[in-house]
């Protein structure tokens, strides 16, 4: 652990909570259940970019910052809001992860976090682990399956304390996705994240809460930890026992 000099995180139960990700941040397929049953079922703090989607459409159909994410959806899903709703509704319902919906996700997210919807909760010691990082001289990046896009919107509006939200994004020197990098599960992502950004695989660690990308980077010579979160799927005692496991960053000597 003396020996790093590069970190790489995950960013859903790893340094924030799987329930902000996912009940937040992704819940279109319970949206779209809920839409078309009975939407007084939605909880109060139902997310305010998921509940605009269909206003967002009618609304920003015409206008100039949308129409790059129009126009990413394939030509017979956008000729007209009623349709890309219908093949978003379909790809969600079938749980499909396709560059093109995340980064309509990362436009919806955007308005939610910018009026004050809601803001990252990020697990206690994770922030000043980042700050001691950054004081230290090393170098911290991100790897996560959301957008690019949504990883810097998630890291601009982080909560402090009391009703303060932060910019956090300059504790990050690099952001990586499955577009720019590929699939976390395949050793290549690794070897290409680590190359583009000038790192030694060897002085590199990688923190997930995903035991097959952790094989992966490990696959890829880069040093791993699997992190234990609450919340987080229960780990099998056979990756208990030939993986590093954590519960938090702050004990942590690197």
């Amino acid at each position: 652990m003396a020996t790093i000099q590069n970190i790489l995180l995950d960013i859903e139960g790893t340094i924030c909570p799987i329930s902000f990700v996912k009940d937040t941040l992704s819940a279109l397929k319970r949206f779209f259940h809920l839409r078309k049953t009975n939407l007084r079922l939605l909880h109060p703090k139902f997310p305010y970019a998921i509940k605009a989607l269909p206003e967002v459409l009618a609304r920003k159909w015409d206008d100039a910052d949308f129409q790059p994410y129009k126009d990413a959806f394939p030509a017979e899903h956008r000729t007209s809001p009623a349709a890309l709703q219908a093949h978003v509704e379909d790809l969600t319902q079938r749980d499909v992860k396709i560059a093109y919906l995340k980064n309509l996700q990362g436009y919806l997210w955007e308005d939610g976090y910018k009026t004050g919807a809601y803001a990252t909760p990020l697990f206690p010691d994770v922030a000043p682990k980042l700050q001691e990082w950054k004081d230290a001289g090393k170098n911290v990046a991100i790897y996560s399956s959301g957008s690019v896009f949504a990883q810097k919107l998630l890291f601009q509006h982080v909560m402090g304390e009391g009703e303060n939200v932060e910019d956090k994004t300059g504790l990050i020197d690099g952001w990586f996705d499955t577009v720019n990098a590929g699939l976390k599960t395949e050793a290549a992502s690794y070897r290409k994240i680590v190359a583009s950004l000038g790192w030694d695989a060897e002085t590199t660690l990688f923190f997930t809460d995903n035991v097959m990308e952790v094989d992966a980077a490990v696959a890829a010579g880069i040093q791993t930890i699997l992190v234990d979160r609450p919340g987080n799927a229960v780990l099998a005692d056979s990756d208990r026992q030939r993986l590093r496991v954590e519960t938090t960053f702050s004990a942590l000597e690197c």
